[in-house]
């Protein structure tokens, strides 16, 4: 089954880029990444651009509305996510579980990928 792993992180408890510890934690999330492609377990993932390059489009009382930056006004913010084949919850919990970033604070939410069948 496939999960999406969505990491949601402090921006304001994020490591430095420049320093040992950014460098470090590159890093471990590059060898995280390696693991799950060795284990036949990701499907995709990315590092998302910072909030300010956002943009967010809504409809209000029938009119679009677009935004610049995210809609929810959150301390957290969707920093990136994978997509992994687990065979079931616990395992793709297992995955979450060794996010580099949750020692910062950062919360993974785990959920399954609806299989949608596109009809052509």
């Amino acid at each position: 089954m496939k999960y999406m792993l969505l990491i949601y992180a402090d921006p304001d408890r994020r490591v430095v880029p420049g320093t040992p510890a950014f460098d470090a934690r590159r890093a471990a999330w590059g060898a995280l990444t390696e693991e799950m492609v060795a284990a036949g377990a990701r499907i995709d993932g990315a590092a998302l651009q910072p909030t300010d390059t956002a943009t967010t489009l809504a409809l209000r009382d029938g009119e679009e509305v677009v935004t610049d930056g995210p809609f929810a006004e959150t301390r957290e913010i969707l920093a990136g996510y994978y997509v992994v084949d687990a065979p079931d919850l616990d395992a793709a919990l297992g995955w979450a579980r060794r996010m580099p970033n949750l020692q910062d604070g950062a919360a993974i939410e785990v959920r399954p990928v609806m299989d949608v069948a596109v009809s052509a």
